[in-house]
């Protein structure tokens, strides 16, 4: 069991070290106040930058950070390493895998996870990317199954083996399919001299009429004409209706052989949400109030993609600017509150989209700003690296993703796993 750090200050729990958990504990150093990080893993996640672990463009360590790293310098924060199972709201403690702790005040930042709407045989046969070992999965099954397509002499099941489905239109599915066609065609096309590359189909799939549906229409268009010249097979309208591991089924009746399916069309809050018995919405996010805390809880705060805020007409998108911004106003708001001063009513404000379709290719969308190619990709660029945690990953990704544009070198291509 662990106890409550001090009595005499009030102790902060948060829950989630990922962009809002880490900022709200950033936020709390040196003030008066001890605080408890919580997470499953010992790791800040750069989630945005899975799809180029999955694709070789980097390693692990150069999107992760220890998150004890952090606070090395800041003795009133803490870190408990530990899944949470479970909430009791009435006696303020959360309950752990590795037992339970106290608090005053509760920040659940705990994230999202993959969505499959109820579709299971998609959930048990396709690969997630949310996290660090699914993107290091993904990695070890592309590069498995070109050795394994290499040596196969049936034709059929060697189209198969080369047959890639990115499923969602979404940020996450156009980077994936750009980088897909980049290693393959500009990497493992130069290293399996005996492979027909005609045999390769990688597809981006979209329910849609649109991807990117954040974009204006002209920076749509420009994303799928950049896709279908880099050989990707954008399918907009079309809809999965089952995948058994084998081959996918669409709602039209088509069915492709594939062994690979990239499932990237929605997200959901992680499960253990549903243990806060408190309003929620159909993806299971904790509905919060304008000062993002929960009703009739006013000591629990919930942030980022597991927090429902309406903002206009819809809640907002679970982004990390959004997650980010929250941190702040919810840090603020524990300290009136402590302090006995009114609390802030929290508004986002937009910094606009981006999206990176391959090296040297992005779009880039803010306001009446719209950018898109070499520009677009700059900016992107310089916004990773500045949201990036520690300067080794800054220095050594700056270089890799140089290095990748003008050689097409990656030398991430380790398969890990059998």
């Amino acid at each position: 069991m662990k106890n409550v750090k001090s009595e005499k200050r009030p102790h902060v729990v948060v829950i989630g070290a990922g962009f809002g958990g880490v900022k709200v504990a950033k936020s709390f150093t040196n003030k008066n106040v001890d605080v408890t990080l919580i997470d499953r893993n010992n790791y800040h996640l750069f989630q945005p930058l899975l799809y180029q672990v999955s694709t070789a463009v980097l390693a692990e360590a150069e999107i992760a950070y220890p998150v004890r790293a952090f606070f090395r310098k800041n003795k009133n924060v803490d870190f408990f390493l530990g899944a949470v199972t479970d909430f009791d709201l009435e006696q303020k403690k959360v309950i752990t895998d590795q037992g339970s702790v106290s608090y005053d005040y509760l920040v659940v930042a705990a994230g999202a996870t993959t969505n499959y709407f109820g579709m299971e045989s998609v959930e048990k046969n396709s690969f997630a990317m949310k996290t660090l070992d699914e993107s290091v999965v993904i990695r070890n099954h592309i590069l498995q199954l070109f050795e394994r397509a290499d040596k196969e002499t049936d034709a059929a099941k060697r189209k198969a083996l080369l047959t890639f489905v990115c499923v969602g239109g979404g940020p996450t599915g156009v980077e994936e399919s750009g980088a897909l066609s980049e290693l393959i065609y500009s990497v493992l096309k130069q290293e399996y001299h005996k492979l027909d590359f005609s045999d390769v189909d990688i597809k981006l799939i979209e329910a849609t009429d649109r991807v990117l549906p954040m974009m204006p229409e002209d920076l749509r268009d420009e994303t799928v004409n950049v896709l279908r010249s880099k050989k990707v097979d954008v399918r907009l309208n079309t809809q999965v209706m089952d995948y058994d591991g084998e081959k996918i089924t669409f709602k039209d009746g088509e069915v492709v052989p594939t062994e690979t399916v990239i499932w990237a069309a929605g997200v959901k809050a992680v499960p253990v949400m549903a243990k806060l018995g408190v309003a929620m919405d159909r993806a299971g996010r904790v509905i919060v109030e304008k000062t993002l805390q929960v009703p009739n809880h006013p000591e629990v705060y919930a942030i980022g993609d597991n927090a429902h805020f309406m903002q206009g007409e819809r809640p907002l998108a679970t982004i990390a600017p959004v997650a980010t911004q929250q941190a702040v106003v919810c840090v603020n708001n524990i300290l009136n509150s402590i302090e006995g001063k009114d609390l802030e009513y929290f508004e986002y404000h937009d910094v606009g989209s981006m999206a990176t379709i391959g090296a040297g290719d992005a779009v880039m969308f803010k306001g009446i700003m719209k950018s898109k190619g070499f520009i677009a990709w700059a900016a992107w660029m310089v916004v990773h690296l500045m949201r990036l945690a520690g300067t080794h990953a800054n220095v050594t990704v700056v270089l890799k993703w140089m290095w990748n544009f003008f050689s097409g070198t990656r030398l991430g291509r380790i398969i890990t796993a059998h």
